[in-house]
């Protein structure tokens, strides 16, 4: 991989979204592992062809696409069928955001990952940032965000590598618990210090 890649993770309502976008108001490249992941079921994909094959035609909309909700419910009591979606998409998914990441032409690439640990992606990246905020303000934030209820979000925490796992794997952390310019002033100084890690530190004089 010629390109220097950021791995950006975060736990769920940690504001990943948020200090991806103060990347790219600098001109970086970013590649969502998210968007990635719903491009390679979306409708005439091959992603979503296999699919159909193996669930049955039952798992799309009466439009064609994927009916996430009924995919989670095939999967959420299955292990040996969660394997077998996680066996079919995670390579599709990594091919994919390799290839956006080759076609990048910015100084570095940011690369978006929820998962990055869980998924084994950080081998995919040269450096490792995780933004960070304490377990009570993911769950306020996140309750306000989505309208859904606590036991949800911490379902969802517990699904993920704790936050103490995520710090010690960090290269590099952002504290998103204070104010808005406290973020931009951490990104600003990543940002220069990336472009020294990628040989780019003239890119933007």
């Amino acid at each position: 991989m010629s390109k220097f890649i950021v791995g950006l993770t975060g736990g769920i309502g940690s504001g990943k979204t948020t200090v991806a976008n103060l990347f790219a108001a600098q001109g970086i490249t970013l590649v969502d592992a998210d968007i990635v992941a719903r491009d390679v079921v979306a409708q005439g994909s091959v992603g979503l062809k296999a699919i159909v094959a193996h669930f049955g035609a039952e798992i799309l909309t009466p439009e064609g696409e994927l009916d996430r909700a009924k995919l989670r419910q095939q999967i959420f009591n299955h292990p040996d069928e969660r394997e077998w979606l996680n066996q079919l998409l995670h390579p599709m998914i990594r091919a994919e955001m390799l290839a956006q990441v080759e076609k990048a032409t910015s100084a570095y690439v940011i690369m978006v990952v929820p998962l990055l640990f869980e998924n084994g992606l950080d081998r995919l990246v040269n450096r490792t940032l995780v933004v960070d905020i304490s377990p009570e303000l993911q769950v306020n934030r996140t309750v306000k965000r989505d309208n859904v209820d606590v036991s949800q979000v911490n379902n969802i925490i517990n699904s993920q590598c704790n936050r103490s796992e995520k710090l010690a794997k960090a290269d590099d952390v952002i504290d998103n618990q204070g104010e808005i310019s406290s973020l931009k002033r951490q990104v600003l100084a990543l940002h220069q210090h990336y472009l020294q890690l990628s040989g780019n530190d003239n890119a933007y004089d």
